[in-house]
């Protein structure tokens, strides 16, 4: 890979720097500052800013297969267990997952682009009514008590009429996820946001931008973009502000070009630091995970197309239902469809190069990740 000479421009300050830079500066970067030494669970959420998550289990929710590799003794599922006693809500910000309660805050109070009919308000307020008086409910209890009857979902399937509300109350903060019950959202009354100042949306989006770029740093220009516009979801009321907000991260954080591509970071850091060095281990990731979400940048660090394709037909995938990438060191060799049952671990991998590196390193390296996903899995052990 070609090692030119390039401008780096800190627009924090408006000084340029001559400095060599490459991608691998950035992919170092990438991965070391994101893979951090593992910590408690909170922490853990607090360095990420948001956990991405989802539903499927293949071996494990996109969330816990996220944190066991930033939490110190983490097994599947002790985000949902613990979730009740942390700080923590669940919400939407440019996809939805978790995030700490601090965070959550500064997209409500939300207004929906779907404006509810008064009959549609009436109903979530005798809803809110219902379950301020029971403190935490199950949707089967509000179905059973209003029988709402069934509505078309978003698949164009049906589904219960209360469950789409509560989704739709939730989303509008009038309640928030309690607990989960067999991965079902126990829901609660939220209590009501002071609406924000027109003077306060400015510093509330330069926040939330701040947080996506901290958590997916360093960024293709372009992909930073493509976020500002998934926090649409966020934060549909400040439409008229995201355009801006993004031209004043722009300017702020640090940027630099390399292979006629612009990428962006934290004015805080330093990407071309020393101390970005990846350790030794080998990691199969979530498709969801930090070091690989954006397809872009992956490209570019890693030279191979990697796509998610659980919601793709089974004869025309190419990696698997849910392909985990495996990284090695600051590379992401290949990928890996991993299954449990029967009390084992199944771990069907595949390499880019058609074979896996023959140092023995990356053996012993991807021996103790394997143990590493079994004991995170539960599997051979007497503990649930």
């Amino acid at each position: 890979m070609r090692n030119p000479a390039i401008q780096l421009t800190c627009w924090n300050n408006l000084s340029t720097l001559a400095m060599p830079f490459t991608l691998d500066h950035l992919r170092r970067y990438a991965v070391a500052r994101t893979l951090f030494k593992p910590t408690t669970l909170m922490r853990a959420i607090e360095k990420l800013g948001f956990v991405q998550a989802d539903p499927i289990r293949a071996p494990a929710r996109a969330q816990d297969l996220t944190l066991r590799h930033r939490v110190t003794g983490y097994r599947a599922g002790d985000l949902e267990r613990r979730y009740p006693r942390l700080a923590l809500e669940e919400d939407y910000f440019v996809n939805y997952g978790f995030l700490p309660r601090a965070h959550q805050g500064l997209m409500h109070p939300r207004q929906a682009r779907l404006q509810w009919t008064p009959a549609r308000w009436k109903q979530a307020q005798a809803v809110q009514a219902f379950i301020a008086e029971r403190g935490v409910v199950h949707p089967r209890e509000v179905d059973a008590h209003f029988a709402h009857g069934k509505t078309t979902n978003w698949f164009g399937g049906s589904s219960n009429a209360s469950t789409q509300l509560l989704d739709g109350m939730h989303y509008r903060g009038l309640l928030r996820v309690a607990r989960r019950q067999g991965g079902t959202r126990m829901y609660a009354v939220r209590e009501t946001d002071p609406a924000v100042e027109a003077a306060d949306v400015e510093q509330r989006l330069d926040v939330l931008i701040d947080l996506i770029v901290n958590k997916y740093a360093p960024l293709p220009d372009a992909s930073l973009g493509q976020l500002v516009a998934y926090l649409g979801g966020g934060v549909p009321q400040w439409k008229e502000g995201r355009k801006a907000a993004l031209v004043r991260a722009r300017k702020r954080l640090q940027r630099v070009r390399v292979d006629g591509v612009d990428w962006l970071w934290p004015e805080s850091e330093r990407a071309d630091s020393r101390r970005w060095v990846a350790d030794e281990q080998v990691r199969l990731l979530t498709p969801f995970d930090p070091v690989v979400w954006d397809r872009r940048r992956f490209e570019l660090f890693w030279g191979w197309a990697y796509r998610f394709e659980a919601y793709t037909p089974a004869a025309k995938r190419k990696l698997g239902y849910y392909a985990l990438p495996l990284l090695w060191r600051d590379k992401v060799i290949g990928w890996g469809n991993v299954s449990a049952a029967a009390g084992s671990l199944d771990a069907q991998l595949n390499y880019v190069e058609g074979r896996k590196p023959p140092e023995p390193g990356f053996a012993h390296g991807l021996e103790a990740e394997l143990e590493r996903m079994r004991s995170f899995l539960g599997l051979g052990l007497d503990t649930p």
